[in-house]
């Protein structure tokens, strides 16, 4: 399994704007093979701030969906925090 995660920071005055361009994104990633979660989301603290959490199955999967996304052009990323994690098992963190 591979783990996305992270912010990326914009501009204050955009961050919903491309919270909402990337909805189609979003949407389109999670029906994919191999998409066991996806979410991109306005930080309800930091205005300039949008989280990003991924799960895919694969790295194929992640490629072949990335091969067809069409991601819309948001514009300037201020900073990138986003990074992918190479998950080997999981289990519940409640218990």
């Amino acid at each position: 399994m591979l783990i996305i995660a992270g912010h990326i920071e914009v501009a204050p005055a955009r961050r919903d704007e491309v919270v909402a361009a990337l909805q189609d994104l979003v949407g389109r990633a999670r029906a994919a093979p191999g998409c066991l979660d996806l979410a991109v989301t306005a930080d309800p603290l930091d205005p300039a701030r949008v989280n990003n959490l991924e799960r895919w199955e694969s790295s194929e999967h992640l490629d072949a969906f990335r091969a067809v996304a069409n991601a819309p052009d948001i514009g300037e990323i201020v900073a990138d925090h986003v990074r992918l994690y190479d998950v080997t098992g999981e289990r519940s963190p409640f218990g």
